[in-house]
């Protein structure tokens, strides 16, 4: 009885230990590692005001058209190779992805851990997205904005996590991506600065 217990005991603490995997596993796929461990510690509100980013915003040019001619199952398949060559220029970069909205793709440099090189980095993500986009989907081509400047970063909702940017440099990249050409980079004037 002694033994079945113990044994039951050394059961129960590795289901609980391979669940902790799991949800650790989750948010660190959710969430950038810092902004998962201050979760994890116990921060209830995490709002952090940025000093200086740089901002990315890309736009798939000639998406809406391709989805009116493509079954759904191709044309999420195809996306989905898009946005997993984005991920990984990304990674290499160093730019954290913020989101994907629709056919839009979104990432910062310089959060959620400041670095001086901010637009550097930004815009040779930006020059490799277009460069990859031709050998992924050469049937697409893309839009780029980028804007440096102060932000606002913070986690939001509580069943499903978000890490997010707010202030006038994401509108201003979402404004220099909207007003782009395809193909190119767009900069704003404190991005262009950096950049020399």
């Amino acid at each position: 009885r002694f033994e079945q217990a113990r044994r039951r005991r050394w059961l129960d603490r590795g289901i609980i230990e391979r669940g902790r995997e799991r949800t650790e596993a989750l948010l660190a796929n959710l969430l950038p590692p810092p902004i998962a461990e201050r979760l994890k510690d116990g921060h209830r509100v995490i709002a952090d005001r940025l000093s200086e980013v740089t901002v990315l915003f890309a736009d798939l040019k000639g998406f809406s058209g391709l989805s009116t001619r493509v079954p759904p199952d191709q044309l999420v398949s195809r996306l989905d190779r898009v946005f997993t060559a984005f991920d990984e220029l990304a990674r290499a970069h160093g730019l954290e992805k913020i989101k994907t909205i629709g056919d839009a793709y979104m990432a910062v440099a310089g959060a959620p851990a400041p670095r001086a090189d901010h637009a550097t980095a930004a815009a040779a993500m930006a020059t490799a997205m277009i460069a990859r986009l031709r050998e992924v989907e050469p049937e697409l081509e893309l839009r780029v904005g980028l804007a440096s400047g102060p932000a606002v970063a913070g986690v939001i909702g509580r069943s499903k996590y978000s890490y997010d940017l707010w202030g006038e440099t994401v509108n201003l990249a979402s404004r220099m991506e909207s007003h782009g050409v395809a193909g190119r980079v767009q900069v704003a004037a404190r991005t262009r600065e950096l950049l020399g």
